[in-house]
């Protein structure tokens, strides 16, 4: 369980939390939202012990772990087991058969375990990441973004996985419908506090405006009330008869605290400059062929016509060609065969994110925004900057100070500057918080244009598409209808390929538990044995000698009532003898005992702790 107490937290004038707070607790998955710059990053970094609050406490209960998923994704080790056993705890390094449960329980296969990491796909490289948290059994799940550059199968996967995730999970993404698929509670980042509600984002976003909307009205009341009581001790301060009601009055009036009016939140104003388009057809591909090296082809034999108002969506998993095929479209890329004819009277724009590599590191913002068309002037550049939440003087900031977001609202901007009307965008949501996705996803729905859009976000697909350009099975090819007519139809068959692999995974994950459980048992019997054997020859001796002592009680009686006094007293002293034997040999067997115990104790360890795997 995570408590967050009164903080406060402030870089220079930005006051980014004002005595506010959060719990987290048991069995909760919660949802973290807010606008990018708002302090979403800024508490996550406070919560893992990077950062500090300037006031106010952050705990959690002695031996509370957390598991923090990095959005950056670099491996030191030559193989898949190697590189997830880098999280198992320092007494823990040699437990492979650890890595190797949870890294099948994630979807990989025994011959992947000796893999090199770099081969797999980023869904894949991804999972090993986490894969690296999980070996450490953390109790808090952290993670920021974990769906950036997945296909919808990863995506698809990690949500189900993350339903099923016993513990606690904090949950930072851009993606509304994975987060909805996901949480169990949502925290809001709002006008400086935190404020955490049971349900969906749709819930919270619901209840914010409610909330607001009430305080607003209470605001205006308490103002129309107080204006009422100044006219009337204005109007009846003279009049002596009247006197104590006006005092009166004017207590009333010193106890009254006046709200201040909510500052308005500006969202992202997105409106694409649309330019006029009369034809029929604006785009014609035909019989594309693509290969980076030529025997593996990435596009073969495709062909695509872009008519006015099309909303195509390019889907498939990562590193199939979606990318390419748009530099392809874009004229980028020239194809290894086909042709691509754009209609003269279209004028198109294109975004991706390595795009942003192309902006001036050295211009401002305004600056950028000028340089990126000729007929538009400073106030033209405001005006946009403005609607991409640059404001006075954040336009003047230099591009090479801005973050991946917002270099990311700056590569939009210059697509709102110019007269457009086709627009081909490849993941341009992923820099974006979700208040800002709702805004883009808006603008596009009525662009008037055609629509070509490479993304990996469902919400997105769902909404907007009526075309499909679909990756699958290595082949491309066109779906003429919505993504839910798709999914009903066609679906994805990678993701039925997955849960097979998964329920295959599971399996090995069971062997791998039997084998390691075998292996503990022959080691124990390795190191107890030689113990278990002296043990059992002492209880022998032991035996033996009491056996003996029976014998020789037997013989002393049968000297005593013979009066033999030369045996009895031979007698005695070889019953003496076998005593002090068996009591030496009872101690020894006593130390033995307790060797025996010591040395099975880290072998039960580790037989309860598979148990509970």
């Amino acid at each position: 369980m995570l408590t967050i107490e009164s903080i406060f937290k402030g870089f220079g004038d930005q006051i980014l939390f004002d005595d506010t707070g959060l719990q987290i607790n048991p069995g909760e998955r919660v949802g973290l939202v807010g606008r990018n710059g708002h302090g979403k990053t800024t508490l996550l970094n406070m919560i893992a012990g990077f950062d500090h609050p300037d006031d106010g406490k952050i705990f959690y209960p002695a031996g509370y772990r957390l598991g923090i998923l990095p959005q950056k994704i670099s491996f030191s080790q030559d193989s898949v087991c190697k590189e997830a056993m880098q999280g198992l705890p320092a007494n823990e390094r040699e437990h492979y058969w650890k890595a190797e449960k949870i890294l099948a329980g994630l979807g990989f296969s025994p011959s992947d375990m000796d893999r090199d990491p770099a081969l797999f796909s980023g869904g894949f490289q991804v999972r090993l990441n986490l894969a690296k948290v999980l070996v450490s059994e953390p109790d808090l799940l952290i993670l920021d973004e974990p769906t950036n550059y997945l296909d919808i199968t990863s995506i698809r996967w990690i949500a189900q996985f993350l339903v099923s995730w016993p513990r606690e999970v904090l949950l930072v993404t851009h993606d509304r419908g994975f987060m909805d698929q996901v949480v169990t509670h949502i925290a809001g980042i709002h006008r400086c506090k935190i404020r955490k509600i049971a349900g969906d984002t749709g819930k919270y976003y619901e209840q914010v405006a409610q909330d607001e909307a009430v305080y607003e009205k209470t605001r205006q009341n308490e103002e129309k009330r107080k204006k009422e009581i100044e006219t009337f001790i204005t109007r009846f301060r003279a009049k002596a008869r009247l006197a104590s009601m006006v005092q009166s009055r004017i207590k009333t009036l010193e106890k009254q605290q006046s709200k201040d009016k909510l500052e308005k939140l500006k969202n992202l104003a997105f409106s694409f400059n649309y330019l006029p388009f009369a034809g029929k057809q604006m785009l014609c591909a035909k019989k594309l062929c693509f290969a980076y090296t030529p025997d593996i082809p990435l596009i073969q034999n495709f062909s695509l016509t872009v008519h006015p108002g099309d909303r195509i969506g390019i889907i498939g998993q990562n590193g199939k060609g979606k990318t390419t095929l748009v530099r392809l479209l874009t004229q980028r890329l020239d194809p290894g065969s086909g042709t691509v004819t754009l209609n003269p009277g279209v004028t198109p724009g294109y975004f991706e994110q390595t795009n942003v590599s192309s902006l001036n590191e050295t211009h401002t913002i305004e600056e950028e925004l000028i340089s990126s068309h000729p007929d538009f002037d400073r106030q033209a550049a405001r005006n946009i900057c403005g609607a991409m939440m640059f404001e006075k003087d954040a336009a003047l900031k230099k591009i090479s100070v801005l973050s991946g977001g917002e270099k990311s609202r700056v590569m939009l901007g210059k697509l709102l500057l110019t007269p457009l009307n086709m627009l081909l965008l490849d993941e341009p949501s992923n820099h974006l918080d979700i208040e800002a996705c709702d805004a883009f996803m808006a603008a596009l729905d009525v662009f008037e244009g055609a629509l070509i859009l490479v993304t990996h976000n469902e919400m997105f697909l769902h909404a907007l598409v009526n075309r499909l350009v679909v990756f699958k099975q290595d082949r491309i090819h066109l779906f003429e209808g919505s993504y839910q007519e798709f999914l009903d139809k066609d679906g994805w068959e990678e993701a039925r390929q997955v849960q097979e692999k998964q329920a295959r995974s599971q399996a090995l994950s069971k062997k791998v538990l039997r084998r390691k459980k075998s292996e503990i048992i022959a080691d124990r019997s390795r190191v107890l044995g030689p113990v278990q054997k002296k043990i059992a020859g002492i209880e022998d001796a032991i035996e033996a000698r009491e056996k003996s002592i029976k014998d020789v009680n037997e013989k002393l009686l049968a000297a005593s009532r013979n009066g033999d006094g030369e045996k009895i007293q031979t007698l005695s002293k070889q019953l003496a003898g076998l005593e002090a034997q068996v009591e030496s040999f009872f101690e020894d067997l006593e130390k033995k005992t307790s060797d025996l115990e010591s040395l099975n104790i880290p072998f039960e360890k580790q037989l309860k702790e598979l148990e509970r795997q």
